[in-house]
C-alpha cells in the first residue's frame, strides 16, 4: 500500500436498504487522510448513519467500494471484517452502547480484550492496558472515584466520556462518531468536543464525525453536507 493512500475511500457508492424502493445513498468519490478531521452533516434520514456503517465495513455497497486503509471491506469475510474494525476502528455511538453491568473501566478496556494490536498499543503507550484505560478517563475529565462503578449509573454526559475513551484506546487509525453530542447541553457538547480533539491530534487519529448541528463546523477544517453529495436525493430513509 503507498503511504500516501488515504486512510479512507469510498469509490462510487450506492447502497439501497432491502425492500426499498429508491437508493439511500449514491455518492461520488470521499477519501479521508489519515489524521484528518471531517464533519459529515445532514438532517433525518438523509443516510449519516448509513454512511458510517458502511465505513466501517458493518454494512457492505450494492454498487462501489469502501476502503480502509487501502482494504476494501468487501474482500473480507464477515468474521475477518469483525476483526479488521475492532483493530482499526473506534466507534462512538449516539446511544453510546455501554454494556450497563460493567465498570467504567471494564467498558473502555473491551476493544483490548477483542484485538490484541489495540491491547499492544495500549500497553506500549502507559506499560498496560488498564493503565492506559485510565489515563483516558483522567485526560477525558471522568474523575477517578467513578472508574469502577456500573457504567449504569453515571450521568448521560459521563457516560459519553466512557464511550469516547473506549473508542480511542489502543489508538485506532479512524473513530466514527454518529451524533455523540445530540444529548448535551451546548456548555458540554463544547467541552466534549474539545476533549475528544485533543486526543484525537495528540494520536494522529482519523474523525469522520456525523452531526445535524451546524454550530459544531468550527471544530472541524473540512465540512462536507451529506445531501448535497448524495445524488441518491430524498431517497429511502435510514431504518430507525
Amino acid at each position: 500500500m503507498s503511504t500516501t493512500a488515504p486512510l479512507l475511500a469510498l469509490d462510487g457508492l450506492r447502497y439501497r436498504w432491502p425492500g426499498a424502493a429508491a437508493d439511500t445513498l449514491d455518492l461520488p468519490d470521499l477519501a479521508l487522510a489519515a489524521g484528518e478531521r471531517v464533519l459529515l452533516r445532514g438532517g433525518s434520514g438523509c443516510g449519516k448513519s448509513t454512511l458510517l456503517q458502511l465505513a466501517a465495513g458493518v454494512l457492505l455497497p450494492d454498487a462501489g467500494a469502501v476502503r480502509l486503509l487501502g482494504q476494501p471491506w468487501g474482500a473480507l469475510r464477515a468474521g475477518a471484517r469483525d476483526q479488521r474494525r475492532v483493530d482499526h476502528v473506534g466507534y462512538l455511538f449516539q446511544q453510546f452502547n455501554l454494556l450497563p453491568y460493567l465498570s467504567v473501566r471494564d467498558n473502555v478496556l473491551l476493544p483490548c480484550r477483542f484485538s490484541p494490536r489495540r491491547a499492544q498499543r495500549a500497553g506500549t503507550e502507559h506499560g498496560t492496558p488498564r493503565a492506559a484505560a485510565e489515563a483516558l478517563l483522567a485526560a477525558l475529565d471522568l474523575d477517578a472515584a467513578l472508574w469502577a462503578r456500573p457504567a449504569a449509573t453515571l450521568s448521560v454526559g459521563q457516560q459519553q466520556r466512557v464511550a469516547a475513551a473506549r473508542a480511542l484506546i489502543g489508538q485506532p487509525e479512524l473513530v466514527i462518531a454518529d451524533e455523540p453530542t445530540s444529548a448535551l447541553d451546548e456548555d458540554r457538547r463544547d467541552a466534549f468536543m474539545a476533549l475528544l480533539l485533543a486526543q484525537c491530534e495528540r494520536h494522529g487519529i482519523g474523525l469522520l464525525f456525523v452531526s445535524h448541528d451546524a454550530r459544531l463546523a468550527r471544530h472541524f477544517a473540512r465540512v462536507l453536507d451529506l445531501p448535497a453529495l448524495n445524488r441518491a436525493g430524498a431517497g429511502a430513509p435510514e431504518p430507525a
